[in-house]
């Protein structure tokens, strides 16, 4: 391995341990007369920064597109090109041709739990296990240590206004109000529905939403902003503990990331029969 290819490939390890979104553009094929061959590797940070080069111009403009798209979808290309037009920025009429693999690497989803109690203290570790960067939040800085969420990878009290001001929310974050009351999530809600999350639950009974969506109608929030909150909170399990609540609440977050349908998997008895 040469020392340009050791560095991109440290520097994109470095990337991930610091959950910066980066994809990895390297040539797998090359046919003519090209600036650089098969084996070349760029990387692509999310703000647009680059780290070495695949061959310059156009070309690598292109793959720039490419990476900025595949860390939207998380799903990996192959973007072809001709060096034929020195017009477009291409290192001279070349006449050669290159397919250039774009291999996303996107910031990981964020698990936002909004209370430390038993449900957040259960659905921190779930969360961990299942890839999340987990966030946690408690405005009792009593609830909001290592020692009660060790499975936190960011800890933060203190009013919600300074949760979100010190937390960015972005499309990758799914947000679980495990909150202890009424109160709290009336203070916190107006705080994110026109945020671009990806999910916003809220657990409580149908009777506690229902009485949260009258208050916060109260306090001037149009109806069809509280649409986009999902509660109660989860898929219907049946379940009692924190634990089970745990399991319901990430299997719908993954039923929702994965464009599931949460109905099960076998087909009922009769209809095999039949």
């Amino acid at each position: 391995m040469n020392g340009e290819d050791r560095q991109i490939l440290e520097e994109l390890l470095a990337a991930k341990t610091r959950h910066e979104p980066v994809a990895l553009a390297v040539i797998i094929r090359d046919q003519g007369s090209v600036p650089r061959h098969a084996g070349a590797k760029m990387l692509i940070y999310g703000d647009g920064r680059t780290l070495g080069s695949i061959g310059g111009g156009e070309m690598e403009s292109r793959a720039a597109i490419a990476a900025r798209e595949a860390l939207v979808d998380g799903k990996p290309r192959i973007v072809p090109y001709s060096l034929v037009d020195p017009q477009r920025g291409d290192p001279g009429v070349c006449g050669g041709s290159v397919d250039i693999y774009v291999e996303p690497h996107p910031a990981p989803y964020t698990l936002l739990i909004l209370g430390c109690g038993h449900v957040g203290r259960a659905l921190a570790p779930l969360g961990k296990w299942l890839g999340f960067r987990v966030v946690a939040w408690d405005d009792r800085p009593e609830l909001a240590t290592p020692e009660i969420m060790p499975d936190a990878d960011v800890l933060l009290t203190g009013m919600p206004e300074e949760l979100f001001a010190a937390h960015s929310i972005d499309q990758r974050t799914y947000m679980a109000f495990v909150t202890r009351n009424v109160g709290v999530d009336r203070r916190l809600l107006p705080l994110v529905l026109d945020s671009p999350a990806a999910y916003i639950g809220a657990m409580g009974s149908r009777r506690r939403w229902e009485e949260t969506k009258r208050l916060l109608v109260e306090d001037g929030i149009p109806r069809e902003k509280l649409d986009r909150v999902t509660s109660p909170i989860g898929l219907e399990l049946n379940a009692e503990s924190p634990n089970e609540i745990a399991v319901s609440i990430m299997a719908q977050i993954i039923m929702i990331q994965r464009g599931g349908n949460g109905r099960s998997m076998a087909l009922p008895q009769r209809q095999i029969d039949m």
